[in-house]
Order: structure tokens, then sequence, then C-alpha cells
């Protein structure tokens, strides 16, 4: 599997070749170039005003404003904008969405306005110290958000946005999403279907001394396991009529998946909650919950609560058939159930993201950067691309270069700012110039 992630050396040397001609920066990308440095501070600007105010998943009123804000700057720029109001029972703030018509290749541009820092947290403002900044989501991805902005106005310098049939989606739920789903990322998925290419901006990856591109992401999935037992005095324990236990079926089970499962591919489980005893309460929402037993009490309730990451809609589903061939071979005078939730897809890798990544590499040679390797997807986690990427070519990590996200040492390099916008609007212009050949 891991070949689909790899050009081949004949595909990568044919797909450059192609790109030959476009190998030097022309003039009118000269122009995008160099709008882009007398405006970096402009950017700046507008990414403080965002990182200032608290956006986390559940503090509606601030996604709202940073919504306005956002609002501000497409509707300067001609797009149709427009807030999409969740229904009262999905709980979350909406979704801000701009869009324009025009001709040729349709761009789908992602970013989120939320952040995980919710209103009673103490990390809410932006702060700079010289070329590095600091503040809530300023790397995931406040500064994304503003790469859109910025790369659609340098396209806008030199008349390309006047043509250019764009949609931009920035969702208020990316770290937390509402259910269900399909209401939730339903405007994205719409979009994305209309869409030829989607770009996700959040933040960008440097390693190693070489920036990487993001071509496929795993998916993030939920499994909860529930076993009960019979209750007893613990000294009938393992008896024709007591049998094993909750908490016994329940290791078995946890250690079966440890066994058969670990180690494929891409794949990996986690068990992130379990609750064990006589009496067992569970908030599913908060993940938090109680337990009661008595060590002379054989229990007859367990919950255990986690996650699954996978490459593939396949991949997930036979690992979910193999855990419950697992879950269904009970210990004696036990019964375990296991639930699944479908949350992130995969953003599988496929020649359509892979030729972008090397259009994206060129890009970066011509900036002077070198050229990107493309990420292993065990080094990423899921986000709102993977819901585009069944519907289209896309792309993830077009925005700038930060530390610390979702912690409070979140920081942005800012000098990698007008370096992602730079990237991001050549891309689109790279992009639109193939359609004209």
């Amino acid at each position: 599997m891991r070949k689909q992630l790899l050009v081949g050396v004949a595909a990568a040397a044919a797909a450059l070749s192609s790109l030959a001609a476009l190998a030097d920066i022309t003039a009118e990308e000269q122009r995008i170039v160099d709008w882009v440095d007398a405006h970096s501070e402009e950017a700046v600007d507008l990414l403080a005003e965002t990182v200032n105010i608290g956006s986390g998943t559940l503090n509606f009123a601030g996604v709202r404003r940073v919504g306005d804000v956002m609002r501000r700057e497409l509707d300067a720029l001609g797009l149709e904008t427009e807030w999409i109001e969740m229904p009262p029972e999905v709980n979350r703030a909406g979704h801000l969405v701009g869009r324009k018509e025009g001709s040729g290749k349709r761009f789908l541009l992602i970013g989120h306005l939320d952040t995980v820092f919710e209103a009673d947290d103490e990390f809410q403002a932006f702060r700079r110290d010289g070329d590095i900044a600091y503040g809530p989501g300023i790397d995931d991805m406040k500064s994304g958000n503003v790469v859109i902005v910025y790369a659609l106005k340098a396209l806008a310098e030199i008349g390309l946005l006047e043509e250019l049939p764009v949609a931009v989606v920035y969702t208020g739920d990316e770290e937390y999403a509402g259910m269900p789903l399909d209401v939730s990322r339903g405007d994205l998925v719409a979009a994305a279907k209309w869409a030829d290419i989607a770009l996700g901006f959040e933040g960008a990856v440097m390693r190693e001394g070489s920036d990487w591109a993001t071509i496929s992401r795993r998916s993030s999935s939920l499994w909860m396991l529930e076993v009960a037992g019979k209750q007893a005095h613990s000294s009938g324990i393992f008896g024709e009529d007591v049998g094993a236990g909750a908490i016994h079926e329940a290791a078995r089970i946890l250690n079966a998946f440890y066994e058969e499962l670990r180690g494929e591919e891409y794949l990996t489980f986690n068990a992130g909650v379990m609750l064990g005893g006589t009496d067992v309460e569970y908030d599913v929402d908060a993940n938090r919950g109680t337990a009661f037993g008595k060590l002379n009490v054989v229990p007859q309730k367990v919950i255990v609560h986690g996650d699954i990451r996978t490459i593939s809609q396949d991949q997930l589903d036979s690992v979910r058939e193999r855990m419950r061939a697992i879950v269904a071979a009970s210990l004696p005078v036990t019964q375990a159930t296991i639930n699944f939730r479908d949350k992130y897809p995969a953003m599988a890798p496929t020649a359509g993201n892979e030729r972008l990544a090397l259009l994206f590499s060129a890009i970066n040679e011509d900036l002077g950067r070198g050229p990107m390797k493309i990420l292993d997807p065990m080094q990423r986690g899921a986000a709102d691309i993977s819901f585009a990427a069944a519907y289209t070519d896309a792309m993830a990590g077009l925005g700038a270069l930060g530390r610390g996200a979702h912690s409070p040492n979140e920081s942005l390099e800012l000098t990698s700012l007008p370096l992602a916008i730079k990237r991001a609007a050549l891309l689109i212009y790279r992009l639109r110039h193939q359609d004209a050949e």
C-alpha cells in the first residue's frame, strides 16, 4: 500500500518534463510574488485580528465573529457569501461559504474558524516576538484562513480572480464536528462535488530541512465495546453458573485486538476510556463516567470507548468486521457487543493528488525552497479535506509553518506566511494556466 504514496521514477520524470515550460517564474508570476511581499504585514494584521477573537468550537458567538471578519474579506473580493446555520440538534455555530462562478477548473479552498480553546481558557490573545507569533489557533488554523484570502487577493492583483470559479468553505466545527455528519458536512461535500480541485489550508509540514506535501490522511472513527457478565460472589468466578465476569471478557477482547490487528500498515486503534464493575455510568459525549464495584463481587458491566484510523474505507470495513468476530467469541456467561461511529473519512492517495504534489514541488523549487517529498499519512491526523477528497483531486497542508497546535505554546513562523500565500497563489495560477494550454 505504501507504494501508492510514492510516484514512480518514470512517471515522475514524465510529469516533471510536462512542467518544464513552467520551470521558471514568469513575469506575471513575479507580480504575484512582489505583491505578496508588499502586503505581508497586512496579512499579519488580519491574522492578529482573528486570533484575538476566541473561537473555541462551542463558543458559538466567537466562531461567528471570526466568520464575520472572514466574510468581510471575501465580500471585498467579490465572492457571494453566506452564513449557513446548523439545525439546533447539531449544536454548532455554522459555516461560512463564499462562491464565485467563472470558467475553467473549479477550486474549493477549505479552512475552519474554530479552535480547541474555549471561552474559559487562559490562552486567548495574539502575541508577537520578532518573527514568531503566539496565540490560540494561530497555527490550527487561523493562519491558513488568512493564506486563502491573501492568495485570492494576489490573484485579483493580476486580474485572474475575476474569471476564476472558486468556493471557499470555512467550517465552524472542524475541531469537534457536529452530528450527524451528513448535516454538518453537507455543504462542504456539495462544494467538493462541484469542484475539480480541493485545497486544504491547515499548516504546512517541514521536517529534516525539507518541505513535505500532504496528499493523503487517515480516517478517524469511533468504536464502543459493551460487555455484560453475571454478578455473583467472587468465590464462584469461572464456575459453570458464574462464568468469567465482564472484566475478564473485556480483557480477552482487548488483548485479541492487540494480538490480531496490531501492526497492519496504516492501521491504529486505541482504547481511550474503560470503566468496569457492578455499576457503570458513562457519558459518551463527555468521555467521562463512574464505576463502582467490590473486590468480592464478579463485575457485571464494562464499557470501553476508543478510535480507529485507516487509510481507506476498505481497510476500515475490514478492520470492523474482524473486531466484530473477536467480540462474538465470548467467554462463558458473558455477552459483548461493539458499535461503530463514523467521523472523518480517509483521504486516500490518488494519482490526481500526486500530480498536484508534483506541481507544488516545482513551485517550491522555483521559490528557492527545494523539492517536496510526500508525507507519510501516519504523520497527520484527520481533517475536513478528507470529506472533499472522495470527489475530486485534493491536497492539504497549504498553510504556514507553525508549532505546538492545540497547546498553550501554539506558535507561527511569520516569515512562512508570505511563503504559504505565494505557494497557494502560484499553484492556482499554474493549474489555471494548464487549462489555457
